[in-house]
């Protein structure tokens, strides 16, 4: 079995649905991947929309098997499996993780990848809060400075007796976390990364105008008919259905995070997933919602958890001297928008 590619079953797989082109000549395919609803909709002839339909559908397989933290042959769950062992993994997975630790490194300490021992203590389907001993036996091994990621030349075929190696993209990537008990999840910034490659392979098969929404992870490539942006809602975090607003996205993406999107209530106390890496529990912060614009969905996505764990105030004065943050918008608990 490679390690780039498993046989691993993904929920739901089977479902597809595609429909259109609709009056206005959108076809839209609906799809489940990373535990979410993927939507793809695009202006185009409908052969062109479905074969890049097919192409992005085949690459999100491609990446849950390599990404999931719980699927046992990716290369994450390898890599946490490894005990302190070195693995290999696939050319696109050392990228990000990468990527990540950057992104780690210029969080204020708010986003910590190797969050995965902490994490996987919490339930926020059942609703159960850890005990305080293993929150902080687990945070004893969160560090992302604790991952190391290289490469390592292949060998090539011999020649004049002699065996050479070589660099650069016929390397084989490695990946280590230094202390065996520590544990990565790339839950927190994975999606960007996917959205990115995905928009670019739609573009790649011709399209000109489309959506890539990967369960709120928004990416928005070229305009609708008439020269029309597309239009991203600003979640009202008092009502699953309600919006407070809406921005204009053009061949940008716009990602959110919110402390609504899996949370509890247990004892009078609210819990949120946007975990602080120094105590182990939901961060206090006066923001319900963070909506970051960026060029990249990488960039929306790897720092609209930061800008949510910062709260508004701070939150902004970050985005503003980070230049790949085009746009931020915050909304507090009482659905009142805050921009940047």
């Amino acid at each position: 079995m490679s390690f780039e590619e498993t046989s691993d079953p993904i929920p739901l797989e089977e479902f597809v649905q595609t429909t259109g082109p609709d009056e206005r000549g959108m076809t839209t395919e609906l799809f489940y991947a990373f535990n979410t609803v993927v939507t793809l909709q695009a202006f185009g002839t409908p052969e062109r929309c479905r074969t890049a339909y097919a192409a992005a559908r085949a690459a999100c397989r491609s990446f849950e098997r390599r990404l999931s933290r719980t699927l046992p042959h990716s290369d994450i769950a390898r890599l946490n499996a490894a005990k302190g062992r070195p693995v290999p993994i696939a050319a696109d997975t050392a990228a990000l993780l990468r990527a990540a630790q950057g992104y780690c490194a210029d969080s204020e300490g708010r986003f910590d990848i190797t969050m995965g021992a902490v994490v996987r203590l919490w339930n926020f389907h059942e609703g159960t809060v850890p005990e305080r001993k293993r929150i902080d036996e687990a945070l004893a091994h969160v560090d992302w400075r604790t991952l190391r990621v290289w490469d390592e030349p292949t060998a090539t075929a011999a020649e004049g007796g002699k065996t050479h190696r070589v660099t650069g993209s016929g390397g084989q990537a490695f990946a280590q976390l230094e202390d065996p008990l520590a544990a990565v999840d790339v839950g927190g910034i994975a999606k960007g990364w996917i959205a990115d490659a995905v928009a670019d392979l739609m573009a790649d098969h011709g399209l000109e105008a489309f959506i890539v929404n990967l369960g709120g992870n928004v990416v928005a490539h070229g305009e609708k008919p008439g020269g029309m942006p597309w239009r991203v809602g600003l979640q009202d975090p008092r009502d699953k259905e309600g919006v407070v607003g809406a921005v204009a996205v053009r061949d940008a993406s716009a990602v959110t995070s919110g402390v609504y999107e899996r949370c509890f209530e247990r004892d009078g106390a609210f819990y949120h997933h946007i975990l602080c890496p120094e105590t182990g529990l939901p961060v206090e912060t006066d923001a319900a919602g963070a909506t970051v614009i960026a060029r990249r969905s990488l960039d929306a996505e790897g720092y609209s958890t930061t800008l949510l764990a910062l709260g508004i105030e701070r939150g902004r004065a970050f985005a503003q001297s980070h230049p790949a943050i085009l746009e931020a918008h915050f909304v507090d608990a009482a659905g009142k928008v805050h921009s940047a």
